[in-house]
């Protein structure tokens, strides 16, 4: 209904502007003449001629005819006794009194550009801020309100975060029956702080909160409370508590907090900004709330760490809920509400699936499932195989296949001795994670293939050899290169970067050098206005800083003879499984370990969990990694061969 008063408001203002620019530039004479106009003389002449058969005396003016029936007109100064010499000469006179103009159409023709103008800056400051029911209601807050139409989604429809469903809880029965609290003196937390990884379903858990609750919903963005007008985040900000308070009990929901909610002070602007106002109305408003009141504020944030440590303390945020990636049986849960509906053949298996899939969040569990019915529609199936969520999996991991891009026999070949390098490799070394896949068919826009390794099961440490393993890993592609062709390819940055990556962080954060010792190295500046971390403070000499380099350069070198030993010992391993690749183009992990002659691991689906891995951002080998906090953790490692 709005959008079509908009639209009604800006067709009837283009309306007037094209009939007062009509009104204005066009006048009478750019049309077809009709009425002759003549000089006074000559209108005198042709009276006494007798060529005239009527007039009509205007104030300053004459319009008449002549006797052919063409019509004229002559202007005169003062017309006097005209009209009685004309009458004596036989010519039909006719006197018009003057035309009076309303007084209301001077004052209308004398406003109406200003009123125009008026209109025209209205409407576009609506438009400009949104709408809202005013024109000048920008400064009201822009949450919906959520009230008969409140969400129907419950704690039943949310799975994989057990732990945050039960925190959450609390806060259910509060809202039910406040009496159960107050009655030993309890309080309700007055804020909760939901923080977790983009996609793991923050935003879905608070509505199940107020569904749960069937209790009235604020919903709003942190970026709503952010305009170009100073004081107006601060006036929606005390507008949404004002709105709030008619309502209680009811649930608050502000989702991207880090958008206002970020640490003061820290702008380029100074600390009077927009912003930084807006979050002291929201830490005021969160002060004035009255234990007895029925008014719960969540928030929801995936940079916990920019966040105002004034807004995080006991009595604002007091409660701080974590959602978390989900583990294998969280996994398995996601899948079984997404599949709901869904026709599965009878070999899907969602337990396999979900060990199949360590790392996946919510949202990529959602798209798994929709990707497999989008392939088995594609192909005219009439229900979801398991073979096209095992496709699935790939397209989320990796992108989808690219059969279209031509590479040649040479690259091909290349990139199938880099393969088996990274399989061989992790095969060789009891240690690693079991190869999954080994695949030379190019996905997304860089992959030109991939070495897929799940974990067994969950990790959240590692140890000094199982980082020197992953290292190893990483450069077995290159390795694989050089023994082969006597050269390399730029296929192996993405390998090096990644095995740097990790020799650094052993050397600097994890204390893993003999040399250095148990020393933390380096400090890094979190420059919040920016969001990221853009400088690190060196608390070292130079001295320090060439030993550093020197430590990296060994841990690299060491793990790269070890590489290089390993596949000159098997180098007809490596040849019969690069043939085979070259021939099938996608190996799978049992299929590897037969053609090795080794025996038979477990396979993924009788493990239990990892992380994820793989990565969208191409490349040659995945591996299955370790926590959040260690930036070598999870993805597809390697590239494409590119300049």
């Amino acid at each position: 209904m709005g959008r079509l008063v908009k639209n009604l408001g800006l067709y009837l203002i283009l309306i007037v502007l094209v009939v007062s620019l009509v009104n204005v530039f066009l006048s009478p004479t750019q049309g077809p003449q009709q009425t002759l106009e003549i000089s006074y003389s000559s209108f005198l002449s042709e009276v006494s001629a007798g060529r005239i058969r009527s007039v009509s005396v205007l104030e300053n003016s004459l319009k008449g005819k002549f006797t052919d029936g063409r019509e004229f007109v002559t202007y005169v100064v003062g017309v006097g006794d005209l009209a009685k010499e004309i009458a004596q000469k036989g010519v039909n006179v006719e006197v018009e009194p003057p035309q009076k103009t309303p007084w209301w159409a001077n004052m209308l023709s004398s406003l109406f550009p200003t009123l125009l103008l008026i209109g025209v800056w209205i409407f576009f400051l609506y438009n400009m801020q949104g709408g809202g029911g005013k024109v000048m209601n920008f400064a009201k807050s822009k949450a919906k309100l959520f009230l008969d139409n409140r969400p129907k989604v419950t704690f039943k429809d949310v799975a994989g975060c057990d732990e945050s469903k039960e925190e959450l809880s609390e806060v259910v029965y509060f809202l039910k029956e406040p009496g159960r609290f107050t009655a030993l003196g309890a309080k309700v937390p007055r804020g909760i702080l939901l923080l977790g990884p983009p996609g793991t379903g923050k935003t879905l858990l608070a509505r199940a909160a107020a569904g749960e609750a069937d209790v009235p919903f604020f919903s709003v963005s942190g970026s709503d409370f952010v305009e170009m007008f100073v004081g107006v985040g601060a006036a929606r900000v005390r507008d949404l508590f004002e709105q709030a308070r008619k309502y209680q009990p009811c649930i608050i929901f502000i989702d991207e907090m880090d958008a206002v909610g970020r640490q003061r002070g820290a702008g380029l602007g100074g600390g009077h900004d927009e912003r930084e106002q807006t979050l002291n109305q929201l830490l005021v408003e969160l002060d004035g709330f009255d234990e007895s009141t029925g008014i719960i504020l969540i928030a929801a944030t995936n940079r916990p760490d920019i966040l105002d440590p004034a807004l995080l303390r006991p009595g604002r945020f007091d409660r701080h809920i974590v959602v978390d990636r989900p583990d294998v049986k969280g996994r398995e849960a996601i899948l079984e509400v997404h599949s709901k509906g869904k026709k599965l053949a009878g070999d899907v298996d969602l337990a396999v699936l979900a060990r199949r899939t360590p790392g996946f969040v919510g949202a990529d569990l959602a798209n798994l499932v929709n990707e497999a019915a989008l392939l088995s529609a594609r192909s005219g199936q009439k229900e979801i195989r398991m073979k096209d969520f095992e496709e699935g999996i790939d397209r989320v991991i990796a992108g989808p296949e690219r059969k279209s891009r031509l590479v040649s026999d040479k690259e091909k070949k290349i990139i199938a001795y880099h393969e088996t390098g990274h399989a061989l490799v992790a095969k060789l070394i009891p240690s690693c994670d079991p190869v999954h896949k080994i695949s030379i068919i190019p996905r997304g826009h860089m992959a030109l293939g991939y070495t897929l390794q799940l974990p067994e099961e969950d990790r959240f440490l590692m140890s000094k050899s199982d980082l020197l393993d992953k290292i190893c890993v990483l450069l077995g592609g290159r390795v694989a290169e050089e023994l082969q062709f006597g050269d390399v390819t730029t296929g192996s940055s993405n390998d090096l970067e990644r095995a740097t990556q990790i020799a650094r962080q052993m050397v600097t954060e994890f204390g893993m050098s003999d040399k250095l010792g148990l020393v933390k190295l380096g400090h890094k500046h979190h420059e919040v206005f920016l969001g990221r971390d853009i400088g690190e403070e060196r608390n070292y000499s130079d001295e320090v800083a060439y030993t550093i380099d020197q430590e990296v350069k060994m841990i690299i070198d060491s793990c790269y003879a070890r590489v290089r030993s390993l596949l000159e010992e098997n180098s007809e391993e490596v040849e019969k499984v690069a043939r085979v690749l070259l021939e099938k183009e996608v190996i799978e992990g049992k299929e590897l370990t037969v053609l090795l002659g080794m025996e038979e691991q477990p396979s993924e689906e009788q493990h239990g969990d990892g992380q994820k891995a793989d990565s969208r951002t191409g490349g040659r080998q995945a591996s299955g990694d370790t926590t959040e906090e260690q930036s070598y953790g999870t993805g597809l490692v390697g590239e494409a061969p590119a300049v």
